[in-house]
């Protein structure tokens, strides 16, 4: 441990002794820095630098944390775990005096609760007879869970678990920086070949007893992986005298050699009852913690189902999916738990689905465990903001646009979205790279500079390279950055040469960097902090020291591509790592500053994990940037959104007390949350959805004028047919009331006029829920059992742009709303069409106020989602919830109808200033050339019902492949 990081310990040690937190100011911090640096000074020392230990102590004890949201199922369950279980345990406390030297005491003890939640929804390991918990647990991308699974094995072995199987993804660099993780966390020593404990390193100096070393059977070398011959050096020791960890990748190799061990004489201890031939192992309890649990682990084949509707036991699941459920189904007693940040693909999971061989499927029954992020983390809600009929608000300005690595006019250039493994990147026919990665390794030489500055010197610093899956594309990439970092280095060393590049510098620097620090200290200040802004001189005169110290890392799946930071710990590693897939899941690149992306991959779930740069950034956010199409922003922009709705949604029916189980029918049903691959959701053809308590919203546009005249028509006849209706509706509320000045509401429009609008409509076809004819199959299924008879219906033309427009009734309309978007190829995308308050036009006070405070009675401060203060507007899900509870004249949909502005307004309207090789320009034009009309647009807010009644909603594969991508 360095002598910064002692005197940081123990100044957090002092001032945890404080009785009162309030009194812990930053100057009692610098106080106590003060008295710690004394303490552990020695007179020939270099000083440490106390300003920086004090500005890390005040980060800490700024940070919170949420407590964590859970599902239960308590079937067949014994509640176990208690504060008298706990004494003694040593694995636990070694870990939790570890963690308190690097992390705030409220985020440990965070870390302890969601722990205890976790194991304590498990079993018992005592508990005598069989016994089997699955259960999820989902956090943010890059948040830590790898901390929170080190914490839970900890205890888990202190509880009496004997068997550890962690799944470490699906490659070796991610298994053996799992491995790293948990010798330094669990096992307290560093592995080696021949199964002997190595150098002590990790939770070995808070407790040195070797006695307690766990066993393990896999090590961190390249080929440290599990296999039968390995498993023979450790044949003398048994597992019921002290836990044994194996840390293994999902192969079909390892898993079998490692199922073929389990069912050896060795560890067997008995036959099935059943089936004498198959043999289990009943004295030894199990824990299998599958990290990455979307990838690999999910059935992608066919669940055959027998007439009676129940699952066909003799179906063959596939190949990883099989070796995981049989290793479960070899122990008697077994626990389950898997780690995900985008659970999309394991919601999915057939929750009755079994096989004789196999046993059960891995959905999470047992429990669902939502994690709270710390106030410092940095996820896809806090990057990218909210998105509103304004546009997106409250995003940091950290991304970047591209262009040069492709010309779509000739589908070729450095890097375009399809090619093959023999595809060399050229920019402009010339083996060099694109100035905007030339202008992104600039970035990252100016950030590690500026870190150098802050003295963050000695952290970790990293850039990721993302362009391409292909290996063989990737040892290009990786050779054109090394020429051009060498160059970069020499010139800036020999001084020749060096004016233009520090005038490309000195551009970013007052064009990008200075603007980005102020506008993030005034957007976030709590995540700026008091990271100061060196001067240029200061930025120039260790850029030399940054450029010699930067190495070129490709990252293809080998161990020994790991990325191991512990190496650097004490200088702190500067690394440019370059790689596809291997870079994608799990991988942690610390100190992550600078990210150049061009995947196309479309599928949420891909796309969420592939977003290395999430994750924490104490003292230098403001230097981050995400070099990125603007499609792909669009994407992580989208996803975002929905990844919100899954937790807002999981948090209700936390509150309510719900299951897992009726949390996976209410996802399965879900009209956005269906983005994951179809062979994961194990319906490649048709999904059931259900609209109950939902808001659809046509985002997706038609830019064809006879599609054009045919919606504007609909809605015409709609208007003629409902007769009058009430203008400039007013609704009281408790402080302001809402004023709709230029709409229309009409109340207890009969269903059949709503049907025959949205058969007329014509929507477009990649529309991802607002499908007219889909929408009307649910209203009239809903209609058979008596529901959705009677709706409102509004006519909302609120906003400042085009010309007078007289329906045929002679209702007029004066002004048309405008809504950001993008041009497509033969549509129009916006980001939401529907204000929130506009679900409640129809709503009066008394009602419109329960809403409110349902919502808040879900609501919990989280600023990883950028939830800070408590709203002070209903949800829209609420007020839907609301129409529900309400029943009467309240117990309808709402159709709103938003007569859009035909004029473009871009979403982004960027202008590359000269001399910036990066950057895209956008300019106004009409939608649709001639049509001076209003574009129709409509959303619909559906009450909630728990009916039950669903649609067919149909996918065609081939489709999904060309427009989101392989199944990955």
């Amino acid at each position: 441990m360095s002598d910064i990081e002692t005197v940081t310990s123990l100044a957090q040690t002092l001032l945890l002794a404080e009785p009162d937190r309030a009194l812990i100011t930053p100057t009692l911090i610098a106080e106590k820095v003060k008295l710690a640096a004394s303490l552990i000074q020695k007179a020939d020392a270099i000083p440490v630098d106390q300003s920086a230990v004090t500005r890390e102590l005040i980060r800490r004890f700024s940070r919170w944390i949420q407590k964590a949201t859970t599902l239960h199922n308590t079937e067949g369950h014994i509640d176990w775990l208690s504060s008298a279980r706990k004494n003694g345990w040593r694995y636990w406390k070694r870990y939790q005096n570890y963690l308190e030297r690097r992390l705030p005491d409220r985020v440990v003890a965070s870390l302890d609760d969601s722990t205890d939640e976790i194991l304590g929804a498990l079993e018992d390991p005592r508990r005598e007879g069989a016994w089997d918990r699955r259960g999820l647990v989902v956090g943010h991308v890059q948040s830590g869970k790898t901390g929170n699974y080190s914490g839970l094995i900890c205890k888990a072995a202190d509880a009496g678990y004997k068997i550890i199987i962690v799944l470490a993804g699906m490659h070796n660099n991610l298994r053996s920086q799992t491995q790293i993780r948990l010798e330094e966390a669990f096992l307290g020593y560093k592995t080696s070949d021949d199964g002997k404990a190595g150098t002590p390193l990790g939770v070995f100096e808070f407790d040195s007893d070797q006695k307690i070393n766990p066993n393990c059977g896999t090590t961190r070398a390249d080929n440290g992986d599990f296999n039968r011959g390995k498993a023979n050096t450790f044949a003398a020791i048994s597992p019921e005298q002290l836990p044994w960890l194996f840390v293994v990748k999902k192969n079909k190799s390892v898993l079998t050699q490692l199922l073929g061990w389990i069912q050896s004489d060795r560890v067997a201890d008995a036959s099935d009852p059943a089936d004498s031939k198959r043999k289990i192992v009943t004295h030894l309890p199990l824990l299998v913690v599958d990290d990455e649990a979307d990838n690999g682990s999910v059935n992608t084949g066919e669940v055959p189902l027998n007439d009676d509707g129940s699952i066909d036991e003799e179906h063959s699941p596939k190949v990883i999916n099989s070796l995981i459920r049989q290793i479960l189904h070899t122990f008697s007693k077994s626990a389950y738990v898997g780690y995900t940040a985008t659970p999309f693909a394991n919601i999915y999971i057939h929750s009755k689905a079994a096989t004789k061989l196999e046993g059960k499927d891995l959905f999470p029954e047992a429990f669902i465990v939502n994690l709270s992020a710390p106030s410092n983390y940095v996820g896809p809600a806090r990057i990218f903001g909210r998105e509103t009929t304004e546009g997106r608000v409250g995003g940091l300005p950290l991304s970047r646009d591209i262009a040069d690595h492709f010309d779509p006019k000739t589908k070729s250039g450095w890097m375009p979205p399809k090619h093959k493994k023999d595809h060399a990147p050229a920019y402009e026919g010339q083996d060099s790279l694109p100035p905007s990665l030339r202008d992104a390794i600039y970035s990252f030489a100016i950030a590690c500079a500026v870190r150098v500055c802050r003295g963050q010197g000695t952290q970790h610093s990293s850039m990721l390279v993302h362009v391409t899956r292909l290996v063989d594309v990737q040892k290009h990439v990786t050779r054109q950055v090394e020429e051009f970092v060498l160059s970069t280095r020499l010139k800036i060393k020999t001084g020749i040469d060096r004016e233009p590049i520090l005038e490309t510098m000195l551009h970013l620097w007052k064009s990008d960097f200075l603007p980005t620090s102020a506008d993030i200290a005034a957007i976030s200040p709590e995540l700026f902090e008091d990271a100061r802004m060196p001067t240029w001189a200061e930025v120039v005169a260790v850029l030399k020291q940054v450029l010699d110290d930067t190495i070129i890392m490709p990252v293809h799946g080998t161990a020994k591509e790991a990325l191991d930071y512990s190496d650097k710990e004490k200088l702190g590693l500067k690394v440019i790592a370059i790689g596809g897939e291997k870079l994608a899941r799990g991988l942690t690149l610390e100190g992550l500053c600078t990210s150049y992306f061009v995947r196309t991959t479309k599928m949420y779930d891909t796309l969420m994990q592939m977003g290395r740069w999430f994750g924490y950034r104490p003292g230098y956010v403001d230097l981050c940037r995400l070099y990125t199409t603007p499609d792909l922003v669009e994407w992580f922009e989208h996803i975002a959104d929905a990844s919100e709705e899954l937790r807002e949604e999981f948090d209700a029916m936390a509150v309510r007390g719900l299951t897992p189980l009726q949390y996976g029918l209410r996802v399965k049903s879900h009209p956005i949350m269906t983005v994951t691959s179809p062979v994961k959701m194990r319906a490649s053809e048709t999904l059931k959805l259900s609209y109950s308590g939902t808001l659809v919203q046509t985002v997706a546009l038609l830019r064809k004028k006879d599609a054009l005249q045919k919606n504007l028509d609909a809605a015409d006849m709609l208007i003629a047919r409902m007769g009058d209706g009430k203008y400039a509706p007013r609704q009281e509320r408790d402080s302001t009331d809402d004023v709709w000045a230029q709409a229309t509401l009409w109340r207890d429009v009969d269903t059949g006029h709503v049907l025959s609008f949205l058969d007329s409509f014509e929507t477009h076809g990649d529309a991802t829920s607002a499908k007219s004819q889909v929408l009307a199959d649910f209203v009239r299924k809903m209609n058979a059992i008596g529901q959705l008879k009677l709706w409102s219906v509004a006519l909302l033309p609120a906003g400042a742009s085009g010309r007078p427009h007289v329906f045929s009734t002679g209702l007029t309309i004066s002004n048309f709303p405008s809504r950001s978007g993008n041009l497509t190829k033969d549509g129009y995308s916006i980001g939401v069409l529907t204000d929130p308050s506009d679900e409640a036009i129809d709503v009066e006070r008394e009602h419109w106020k329960h809403a409110l405070e349902m919502t808040l009675a879900e609501w919990k401060p989280d600023p990883a989602r950028g939830r800070r203060t408590p709203p002070t507007r209903p949800s829209g899900k609420k007020v839907r919830a609301m129409r529900e509870i309400a029943g009467g004249t309240l117990d309808r949909p709402v159709l709103m109808i938003y007569p859009l502005s035909p004029e473009q307004v871009p979403k982004r309207e960027a202008v590359a200033e000269e001399g910036a090789s990066s950057g895209s320009t956008q300019t106004r034009e009409p939608i649709c050339v001639d049509w001076s009309s209003p574009v129709i647009a409509f959303a619909i807010s559906f009450p909630s019902s728990e009916t039950g009644v669903k649609v067919d909603y149909e996918v065609n594969y081939r489709y999904w492949e060309q427009e989101y991508g392989a199944s990955e």
